[in-house]
């Protein structure tokens, strides 16, 4: 069997839990056809880059999926039906990553405090004027202030 990674984006006016029925429905969909899944993980309400069928907003959920490719495209034909989701992306992978996805991790990175990690950068001294000065200026020429050639 192929191993698939499976993203589907799901209403943002539905509740968590709701989401994670639709996230079991998946699994019992894939597992009836001979599938197995992996690890799921919510990444919770997300703004979208764009509006997708008038939502600004909605659920991102990753599951890990060990199936024949006849289970994923029954169960994609499901996703395409419902109207709860907005939209769905399966990608076949060489292994399925252990640990955190990225988007777990980068939720965690978020929480670094007081951006401890970052050196002193020491007195920076008067910031004011970085220009030196232009110096004196030159006289006027009188033959443009009254219409000259433009």
């Amino acid at each position: 069997m192929a191993l698939y990674e499976h993203v589907y984006l799901a209403r943002q006016d539905l509740t968590a839990q709701q989401s994670e029925a639709l996230t079991e429905q998946f699994k019992t969909t894939v597992t009836g056809l001979g599938g197995t899944i992996g690890k799921v993980e919510y990444w919770g309400v997300k703004s979208l880059a764009y509006r997708i069928k008038k939502n600004r907003k909605a659920h991102f959920t990753l599951i890990n999926v060990d199936a024949p490719p006849a289970a994923l495209a029954e169960a994609e034909r499901q996703w395409s039906i419902n109207e709860d989701i907005l939209r769905f992306m399966t990608i076949r992978v060489e292994a399925h990553e252990d640990g955190p996805s990225a988007m777990l991790r980068k939720r965690d990175d978020d929480d670094r405090g007081d951006r401890g990690d970052r050196p002193d950068r020491g007195d920076r001294g008067d910031r004011g004027d970085r220009r030196p000065p232009r110096g004196p200026r030159g006289p006027r020429r009188e033959d443009s202030a009254e219409g000259g050639q433009y």
